[in-house]
């Protein structure tokens, strides 16, 4: 904003105008920012807009939380997500259309890749959101009745946010560390560090640049505890295994805005949710400081996978607990309008033909069929009795069987 300004031969300070009558008053209409200069508004109103990204769709779930679904142009729309709570105003927030890193249990990447969103995209997303929710009258009850403690004078509907949204954040680092800066700029929207959080699939080259870059709260999708079945549910690893990306989230750490790190582990039926998998999850974050997120497995079409029970999410966290660990289970939000965790898709002209390779690796698989067999008398053993290569192992492969 700085440089533009100097562009138009303005002074500095214009520039902090020009951030406070947008992002913290929300104001579009350039004539309506009555503290700028005539001369200056005149140039403004001949040269820019300030302008919301289209909504197509506007959904309301049963326990309060909203989906947006915004047009960002050539086909692809992306999704946004606002989640009451008494004690915090939480907006999911996209990052690129589509996502390229297809993690199985997803469906962003079930959808495919189209591009990376602009700065602006991903900003405006909270621009929107917040300024839209002001005038809500159930939002502003909820901040009356339950006030974040430091933000209730503030006028602010959202309090947190969260880039668990559509796309990779990391893969659009550039694009990502602007909005960041913007969303923790006290002449914008004034977040905490704290209270600002990117969650990547382990893009570890990238984990390094945003702890020197903008240090905020960090929140990593793991999903396994071992390299076999993690490569198997999240592609990327085959790329930066865990013994590297735990090794960045180490380096992470002094950097965080608070004192732990975050691993969400979504809970999939059969999968990756015995007993012996969670004590080998104590083993691997045994030396880094953090919380688990187990997030029940929400459903969506292709997927072939399941929820685990609540008895089993009960009985993995309850492991993970008595070891010492801080664990949570996510309460899943707005699943009656497809806007809980995993299940953002939006609308995305696939430039990475996903379903197409899909089809096609499906058929190699199929030629390999005898290959990939799994002895049943093998299946029959008692869970305990197995070793942790062996259940890494047998998840595997029923995880190929369903591809097949």
């Amino acid at each position: 904003m700085a440089a533009y300004v100097a562009g138009l031969n303005e002074k500095p300070f214009r520039a902090k105008q020009l951030m406070q009558w947008i992002h913290q008053r929300g104001v579009s209409n350039i004539n309506d920012m009555s503290d700028l200069a005539k001369s200056f508004r005149a140039t403004l109103l001949d040269k820019v807009e300030v302008l919301s990204l289209p909504v197509i769709k506007d959904e309301h779930a049963t326990d309060g939380t909203r989906k947006w679904l915004l047009d960002v142009g050539a086909g692809n729309a992306v999704e946004s997500v606002f989640i009451p709570e008494d004690d915090r105003g939480t907006l999911c927030i996209s990052s690129q259309a589509g996502c390229a890193v297809n993690c199985r249990f997803c469906s962003t990447g079930r959808q495919g890749f189209s591009r990376n969103l602009t700065a602006g995209e991903i900003i405006g997303q909270l621009w929107f959101a917040e300024h839209l929710l002001r005038n809500d009258p159930n939002a502003i009850r909820r901040i009356e009745e339950y006030p974040t403690p430091g933000w209730e004078h503030t006028g602010r509907v959202i309090s947190n946010v969260v880039m668990m949204g559509m796309g990779e954040p990391l893969l659009n680092y550039d694009n990502v560390v602007t909005a960041l800066r913007l969303m923790l700029d006290d002449k914008a929207y004034g977040l905490s560090r704290r209270r600002v959080t990117v969650s990547t699939s382990g893009v570890v080259p990238m984990i390094d640049r945003l702890a020197q870059d903008c240090p905020v709260a960090l929140a990593v999708s793991l999903h396994a505890p071992n390299d076999q079945l993690r490569d198997q549910l999240v592609p990327l690893n085959l790329k930066y295994p865990l013994r590297e990306l735990l090794a960045a989230c180490e380096r992470y750490l002094p950097f965080a805005p608070r004192d732990f790190l975050t691993f969400e582990y979504c809970m999939l039926d059969g999968v990756n949710d015995s007993d012996i998998q969670a004590k080998e999850l104590v083993r691997l974050l045994a030396n880094i400081k953090c919380k688990v997120n187990l997030i029940p497995f929400n459903p969506f079409p292709e997927s072939g996978l399941k929820r685990s029970s609540a008895q089993r999410i009960h009985a993995f966290a309850s492991i993970l607990l008595d070891a010492g660990m801080v664990a949570t289970v996510r309460k899943t939000r707005g699943d009656d309008i497809a806007a809980a965790c995993g299940q953002l898709a939006g609308d995305v002209v696939d430039r990475t033909r996903v379903r197409e390779r899909a089809i096609h690796e499906n058929q190699i698989k199929l030629d390999e069929e005898a290959d990939a067999k799994v002895d049943a008398d093998d299946l029959d053993l008692d869970e305990e009795e197995q070793e942790p290569e062996y259940q890494s192992e047998r998840s595997v492969q029923w995880l190929k069987k369903l591809d097949d």
